[in-house]
């Protein structure tokens, strides 16, 4: 089957990867819908439908409203809240505030989208995970919702395959987005000392992070499921806490 009008969601879409991951699959033929707070940039291609994903409440009215105009084949969870917080540190609004966004949200937006997948016998899940889930300083919480992404990605792929679902996760890691170049700018020796410690010597870019959603989302991925991709310049690789 052609993605060619096929419809996908994607979740913190207005901004940096996701923005990517939206552009991506509609040169790719999808019809994209963006699930985000903020507005996107003018001219982003999709549809922008406003939503706190934090709030359990609103976000359910928003996807029951999608899914009665819309039947959604294509789901990235992409949207998240992070910021280091090291353990001592760690409090109960920062705990709900990440799980309910990095983890409920994308559990939430998978049940709503199932019914549809499961009618057209095809559909494609993709979780955005991190390499912070592998172990990193300062990732508590976030590395814990995001190891929690793989968890339900592999499970969800053991549930879902036998009605032509996929379930796949892509993991990041050092990427040019507006957030990473404020707390790195390009010059100083904090992001020269991370691009030296990346194999492929470069900080990644959206559109890297894009293109690996695209292939788990097309029918050129049809017998890929459960996995976790990263993409992070060869990072991870025997240096999971860098």
């Amino acid at each position: 089957m052609s993605t060619t009008h096929r419809t996908a969601i994607v979740t913190g879409g207005s901004r940096g990867i996701g923005a990517a991951i939206a552009g991506e699959l509609v040169r790719n033929g999808f019809a994209v819908i963006n699930l985000d707070r903020e507005p996107p940039s003018a001219g982003a291609p999709g549809l922008h439908v406003q939503v706190d994903l934090s709030d359990a409440g609103q976000l359910g009215e928003v996807l029951a409203r999608v899914m009665r105009e819309h039947e959604v084949l294509c789901l990235v969870n992409n949207a998240a809240v992070g910021g280091p917080l090291r353990l001592a540190e760690v409090h109960l609004e920062a705990f709900e505030r990440l799980v309910h966004t990095n983890l409920r949200a994308a559990i939430l937006c998978a049940q709503a989208v199932l019914p549809a997948m499961q009618r057209a016998r095809w559909g494609r899940i993709v979780n955005i995970t991190s390499r912070a889930a592998l172990g990193k300083e300062g990732r508590t919480l976030y590395g814990a919702t995001k190891a929690g992404l793989i968890s339900v990605t592999k499970t969800w792929a053991l549930e879902l395959g036998a009605h032509g679902i996929t379930v796949n996760a892509v993991g990041p890691g050092p990427i040019n987005t507006e957030l990473f170049a404020r707390s790195n700018p390009p010059d100083s020796p904090k992001t020269r000392a991370i691009i030296e410690g990346i194999p492929v010597k470069r900080i990644g870019e959206p559109e890297d992070v894009a293109q690996a959603v695209g292939f788990f989302a097309s029918d050129a991925a049809s017998f890929v499921t459960g996995q976790v991709l990263y993409v992070c310049g060869g990072l991870t690789v025997g240096n999971a806490g860098a």
